[in-house]
């Protein structure tokens, strides 16, 4: 197990910086995720600390080691792929079994690493199967245990359960984090899906325009969002212009109509526009609400119900809350809304700081 770090790194295809100058610390031990929309640079990242991509500058450190120039047979990573990357010809033993052989390793400590990730990943049972005779969900166990069997000092995973269908992802996302936390390997994992990397991941990076926008827990990233582009990358949100101004020394933020919020964080700051950030679940349906809204769309999913509602200072917003069995609301009624203000995020006027993270 490494720590690993990750200095000034810059990428260039075709004469053109695909990562300028990306630095990065991944704890060691830790489950870490690279995510952010397709084309961002985090599927080139992992490569560079693979090995498989060159890398035009900066310095690359499994621990004290650096790897720049290490070929990537000498890393002592474990890889698991889109597409499993398993061999159809051998039994899923014969896969597991793979990379030790390759290691020439004893045949003592070949049996043993290969039934303890068979065991492990929950397919012994099926060991003397071909990989065609198993789901896509117990192929790509095969592969996880491949990986983990040559102990390696840093698993990579490239977007692992993106061919899975939806509810096979959730089983085999909730099946990763138990394992890893359990061998307890540094592990770097790439996605594009938000959702899958708030559910496993110890920390996540997110990157855009191969930056990295922010890293930190699910919970910081979502909370206090770095930035406007992390705020709507993470999970949904509403955003509304306003201006922060200040009545009697204390903050106040104005949405277009008038609608006022008193925010005493935002104290020290000076009059400017903003722009508000708030998560659907935090505008709150009550009787003695600021803001009346009139419902234009819904979806009943089971748990919450999603609304779509028209007010004063936005045409759209979006809002969600919990289902209820007797309440039928639908479209064109009105309700009144209050913010749950503790929630909300403000950024300044193009969106890439946020003024309660500075203020």
């Amino acid at each position: 197990m490494s720590e690993i770090r990750i200095s000034n790194a810059k990428k260039v295809y075709d004469g053109i910086p695909v990562i300028k100058d990306l630095s990065l610390a991944i704890p060691d031990g830790s489950l870490f995720t690279l995510l952010g929309p397709s084309g961002c640079g985090k599927t080139t990242l992992l490569r560079m600390i693979a090995g498989f991509n060159t890398i035009e500058g900066g310095d690359f450190y499994f621990g004290d080691t650096r790897i720049n120039n290490m070929e990537p047979s000498r890393r002592n990573i474990g890889m698991v792929f889109q597409n499993y990357a398993i061999f159809p010809h051998l039994t899923v033993r014969g896969n597991v079994a793979f990379g030790l052989k390759q290691k020439k390793v004893s045949k003592e400590k070949l049996e043993e690493q290969t039934d303890k990730y068979l065991k492990l990943m929950q397919i012994d049972q099926f060991k003397d199967r071909k990989p065609d005779q198993l789901s896509g969900g117990q192929q790509q166990r095969i592969a996880l245990a491949r990986a983990l069997a040559v102990n390696p000092e840093v698993l990579l995973m490239d977007e692992p359960l993106s061919n899975l269908d939806a509810k096979l992802r959730v089983s085999m996302r909730q099946a990763i984090r138990e394992i890893q936390h359990e061998v307890g390997i540094t592990t770097v994992y790439v996605t594009h899906d938000q959702e899958e990397a708030m559910a496993i991941s110890d920390q996540i990076a997110v990157m855009n325009l191969g930056e990295i926008q922010q890293v930190g827990r699910p919970k910081e990233l979502y909370h206090r969002p770095a930035n406007e582009f992390v705020a709507t990358f993470i999970g949904r949100t509403n955003i509304i212009p306003a201006k922060l101004v200040h009545e009697n020394n204390v903050a106040v933020v104005i949405f277009e109509d008038g609608y006022k919020m008193t925010l005493t964080d935002l104290n020290m700051l000076e009059d400017q526009d903003v722009r508000v950030s708030i998560r659907p679940e935090e505008f709150v349906r009550s009787e003695n609400g600021e803001i009346e809204a009139t419902i234009m769309d819904n979806v009943y999913l089971g748990l919450n119900t999603e609304y779509v509602m028209e007010t004063t200072f936005k045409k759209r917003i979006q809002v969600s809350e919990e289902s209820t069995f007797t309440e039928d609301l639908g479209d064109g009624d009105k309700v009144r809304l209050s913010i749950n203000k503790l929630k909300i995020n403000v950024f300044n006027a193009d969106g890439t700081k946020n003024l309660l993270e500075v203020s």
